[in-house]
C-alpha cells in the first residue's frame, strides 16, 4: 500500500491552513478599482466586458489593493502555465490597466503578430543594442509620466532556484518600487500585494520578496 502524499493535488501540504487573502473590491466586483495615479488605457467597453466575462467564466477574482503610484515594476508570480497569461490579460482588460511588457523586436516584424502585441501593451526592444535591455527599460520608465512595466522574475514556467535579477536592476535604476501580482490557483485568485521599496542589497530584497510569495501556488507548482 503506497504512502499518502505529503501534499494535496494543488500543492498545499496536508493540514496547512487555508490561505487568508486580503479583501477584494469594495463593490463585490471580480476586479479591483484603479487609483488615480495608476496608468490606464483608453476606455473600451468591449475590452472591459470581455475581460470580466473571461474571469467570470473561469471563476477568478482579484484581491488586494493597487498602490497609488504612477511608475513601477510589476512582477507576476508564480509563472507556471500559459494560462497565467490568459487570466492576467483578462484582468488587465477588465480594469483598463496599462501595464507594458517588453519583447524582442523581431516578433513585431510579422504584421498581424506585431499589431496584436501592441494592442496588448507589448513594447518592442532591441536586445542587441549597445546600451542593453535594462537601460532601454529604465529609459522608458523615466521618460514617461506614468509607466508600469510587467515582468515575470522567474523567466520560465519551470521551477527555478534563483530569480532573474533584471526586474530588480530596472526598478533600482529607475528609482521605482516593485509591485507584486500573484496567482493562487487553489482559490482562483489574482492578488495585488504591497509595493516593495528597494534597498542597496539586492540579495536581501530578493529574499524579502520571495518570502512574501512563499504561500502562493501556481497551476503546476508553488513559488519557492
Amino acid at each position: 500500500m503506497s504512502a499518502e502524499p505529503d501534499t494535496h493535488t494543488d500543492g498545499t501540504p496536508h493540514g496547512a491552513p487555508k490561505l487568508q487573502h486580503p479583501p477584494g473590491a469594495p463593490d463585490g466586483s471580480a476586479v479591483l478599482p484603479l487609483p488615480p495615479n495608476v496608468p490606464r488605457v483608453k476606455p473600451s467597453r468591449l475590452a472591459r466586458w470581455l475581460g470580466r466575462a473571461i474571469l467570470r467564466l473561469g471563476g477568478w477574482r482579484m484581491v488586494g489593493q493597487f498602490p497609488d503610484i504612477p511608475r513601477a515594476v510589476l512582477i507576476g508570480i508564480p509563472h507556471s502555465s500559459n494560462w497565467d497569461g490568459v487570466w492576467a490579460f483578462a484582468a488587465k482588460a477588465a480594469m483598463g490597466l496599462n501595464v507594458n511588457i517588453i519583447a524582442k523586436e523581431s516578433l513585431f516584424k510579422v504584421p498581424v503578430v506585431g499589431f496584436m502585441l501592441r494592442r496588448f501593451g507589448v513594447i518592442p526592444i532591441n536586445r542587441s543594442a549597445a546600451h542593453g535591455v535594462i537601460d532601454q527599460a529604465v529609459a522608458m520608465i523615466k521618460g514617461a509620466e506614468k509607466f508600469w512595466l510587467g515582468i515575470a522574475p522567474e523567466g520560465t514556467r519551470k521551477r527555478v532556484e534563483k530569480w532573474k535579477a533584471g526586474f530588480w536592476k530596472i526598478a533600482k535604476s529607475a528609482d521605482v518600487p516593485v509591485v507584486l501580482a500573484y496567482f493562487h490557483y487553489p482559490d482562483k485568485v489574482i492578488g495585488i500585494g504591497p509595493a516593495f521599496h528597494l534597498g542597496e542589497d539586492m540579495d536581501a530584497d530578493m529574499l524579502r520578496i520571495r518570502e512574501y510569495c512563499r504561500p502562493f501556488i501556481g497551476k503546476n507548482r508553488g513559488t519557492v
